[in-house]
């Protein structure tokens, strides 16, 4: 059977626990142990999809369509155990659940409440059947539960756990607590009574930590950890400090000197454990902070404010440094900047080494990305574009080229030349979606693994080193095939489409040095030990760019 973690956080929010979750799974997995993570988030909406970037983030898709939370971004990258509509749950879908159940009569007459029905739902779902990539049992499953202790919102998770605390078998469940010890600089002294009353609180609704890893900008001294230990009711050895990494990627390392690890197996009685192969993370380390050289890629985007809704890009730029032993330094633009003059866009862009245009929704921006677009191609950038800059340039090469100056997207508005369109029907392996104007927005994109047939000969296929990919997508317009010839004509070659051939998937140009644009999303797919092709190459041509300047 397997053992359970649980990771809750204290004090503030954002102190990492998704980043704890996914390198303590790490560890396991570098002692020999197979795990899944999951993810309990306690906002009502059904899932991150219609949240704006600004409030939540980067919404995470997995193969199989869900969109999640940007947590299970950092599982997969970790682990590289690909997520599932499965490993993401929010108090939204739970009580969905629980209504179509009351309307169906599901509760023969009973009253519907909090305890046992909507705790209920939460253990069914952190007790749902977990496999390892292999398809074989989990050893460990690690649940994260989102938000911060004393939150209203999040105590029927807290509930749930704590019943399952008692409800699996002695020694099979683990209590993780993530919380901060501020320093305060003009006292000198590093303040421990916020984890206290953290703990504190955690208590009061029955659950006992078992783990305190503490966050701090100083390293613990021996005489506070005891006094941490003594009024949280720990082990002193179970008080792990969790300082300020260098790179995200050699948290796992840090860890495993602090001891977590070896904590967590003492928790579940389990002495005996393999000592943990690191080598694999130590040479990533080794990679990020000790590159040969450096690039700067100019990401040109909307929601550049916060640097969350690019995680993926963000970390699969990285992964296509590692590739090249090259250090990835992004240079963020917000697209309106672009937009105040002609010149603006040269002007802003003229030291980056690679242009960037990720996926977006809306007008807003978008003429800075198609300046940006413009750019790269007359200069001889290399361009990677991601979804929304993938039709960006497409659009790009419409008005400036093909002689379509009114040449747009439905999504904008009426408009004579739709060059890209709203997508109403597509496959979906043997099935036909349909999908009409007046729809929900939530869950209603083409959404998840897809294949795609890339042209024979084409450099995206050279890239790939197939003819037919299957990557993620997250869109809800396409770009009109009926204008493939006349785009083409202008040199930007539809060089991948959809299996049936209505869908194009990716465009490139054959006059640049690079330049490529995917209607999917690989950046999705990238882990640092397995850097994303397309990202690799990316990263290879703005190298081979930095040293032409």
């Amino acid at each position: 059977m397997a053992r359970y973690i649980f990771i809750t956080g204290g004090v503030v929010s954002s102190l990492g626990k998704g980043l704890a979750s996914a390198a303590l799974g790490a560890l396991l997995q570098a002692r020999g142990f197979k795990v899944r993570l999951r993810k309990l988030d306690p906002y009502l909406n059904v899932d991150p999809g219609t949240m704006s970037p600004y409030q939540h983030g980067e919404v995470y898709v997995t193969d199989d369509g869900a969109e999640t939370d940007l947590d299970l971004g950092h599982y997969e990258r970790f682990t590289g155990v690909s997520a599932t509509r499965g490993d993401n749950i929010t108090t939204g879908r739970i009580y969905q659940t629980i209504i179509e159940k009351e309307r169906r009569g599901d509760y023969l007459g009973a009253t519907v409440q909090v305890i046992p029905h909507v705790t209920d739902e939460i253990k069914k779902f952190v007790l749902s059947e977990a496999k390892a990539e292999d398809g074989s049992d989990a050893d460990f499953v690690l649940v994260e539960i989102g938000g911060t202790v004393g939150d209203i919102e999040g105590l029927p998770f807290f509930e749930a756990i704590r019943q399952l605390g008692q409800d699996l078998p002695r020694g099979h469940s683990c209590f993780l607590h993530l919380t901060l010890l501020p320093f305060i600089k003009t006292a000198g002294e590093m303040k421990t009574k916020p984890t206290q009353h953290s703990v504190k609180e955690l208590r009061s609704i029955g659950i006992q930590p078992d783990i305190l890893l503490c966050r701090c900008e100083q390293p613990i001294p021996p005489s506070e950890k005891r006094k941490i230990g003594l009024f949280c009711n720990v082990r002193e050895s179970a008080v792990i400090q969790a300082m300020d990494a260098k790179s995200i990627y050699a948290v796992p390392l840090d860890y495993h000197r602090e001891g977590l690890d070896a904590e967590v197996l003492s928790v579940f009685g389990m002495s005996d454990a393999p000592a943990p192969d690191l080598s694999r993370w130590q040479g990533i380390v080794e990679r990020v902070t000790q590159p040969d050289g450096e690039v700067t890629i100019a990401v040109v985007g909307k929601y550049t404010v916060l640097k969350d809704a690019y995680k993926s890009y963000i970390e699969a730029l990285i992964h296509g440094g590692v590739a090249h032993n090259v250090g990835v330094n992004i240079d963020w633009v917000e697209s309106e900047q672009l937009e105040s003059n002609p010149e603006a866009a040269a002007e802003r862009l003229e030291n980056a080494n690679g242009v960037l245009v990720p996926g977006a929704f809306g007008e807003r921006g978008a003429d800075g990305m198609i300046r940006a677009v413009k750019f790269a191609r007359e200069h001889g950038v290399p361009y990677l574009g991601i979804c929304f800059g993938m039709q960006m340039a497409v659009i790009e090469a419409a008005r400036n080229m093909a002689g379509l100056p009114d040449a747009s997207t439905s999504e904008f508005g009426a408009t004579s030349e739709p060059v890209v369109g709203l997508m109403t029907e597509w496959t979906q392996g043997n099935e036909r979606v349909r999908r009409h104007v007046g729809d929900n927005l939530g869950g209603t994109m083409r959404l998840g693994a897809y294949d795609a047939v890339l042209k024979a000969g084409s450099k995206i296929a050279e890239i790939y080193g197939d003819t037919t990919i299957s990557e993620r997508h997250r869109h809800r317009y396409e770009v009109n095939i009926s204008y493939q010839s006349r785009i083409e004509a202008v040199g930007l070659k539809f060089a991948g489409l959809s299996p049936d051939g209505v869908l194009p998937e990716t465009v490139e140009r054959e006059d640049h040095p690079w330049f490529v644009g995917v209607q999917f999303h690989p950046e999705l797919k990238s882990r640092p030990f397995a850097p994303h092709p397309l990202y690799a190459s990316f990263i290879g041509a703005a190298k081979v760019q930095s040293r032409l300047v």
